[in-house]
């Protein structure tokens, strides 16, 4: 069966999800997750990917971006999953596919749906019961809106400032925060 085009168009954000080869924990390490983001700067700082927030987890990796409209998005995710398999493979000595498939899109609205998106993945290695806040999970949009970097920053900052109503990064950081813990605490009653 032949694949669906995909179609990215222009100043919508996407919900991105790329999964390992048979859901194999091909990133359980943090060196291969610290790697995968480094890949992840470099599509940033080469074709200009505007990322909102991403994750990389065990087995699968979240990505939230806004398309721009020149092919940004295809052109990262292949830097970005290419060079990541080649490096594990060729470190392990492995040969065979590392990602299952192609990477999969949502769109996202720019309203509260967006904010939800982002607490959806900030929560994703909570709910797998590997952390018990996303602060701890090391390589994730998370951490670095809590604490943003000086040099190799990933999340483009002014531009999800903007779509959530925020005027500083330190306003951003608190917001995120109070979505994480309102969600953790709900959860929890639950």
């Amino acid at each position: 069966m032949a694949r669906a085009n995909r179609n990215f168009c222009p100043g919508l954000i996407w919900h991105v999800t790329h999964r390992c080869h048979k859901q194999e924990f091909l990133l359980r390490f943090a060196k291969d997750r610290r790697r995968w983001r480094h890949w992840l700067f470099e599509a940033r700082r080469r074709y200009g990917l505007c990322v909102l927030n991403y994750i990389a987890t065990s087995n699968h990796i979240h990505l939230m971006v806004r398309d721009r409209g020149l092919g940004e998005i295809a052109a990262s995710m292949q830097l970005v999953a290419a060079r990541t398999a080649q490096e594990y493979n060729r470190r392990k000595s492995r040969q065979g596919a590392y990602w299952s498939d192609r990477y999969h899109a949502t769109a996202v609205q720019e309203d509260e749906h967006l904010l939800r998106c982002m607490t959806y993945i900030d929560l994703n290695m909570v709910r797998a019961g590997a952390v018990q806040h996303p602060a701890a999970w090391e390589v994730s949009g998370y951490t670095e809106i809590q604490s943003p970097w000086k040099r190799k920053g990933i999340i483009d900052f002014d531009v999800l400032r903007r779509l959530l109503g925020c005027v500083s990064i330190e306003q951003l950081a608190r917001r995120m925060r109070r979505a994480v813990e309102l969600e953790i605490a709900t959860t929890r009653r639950d």
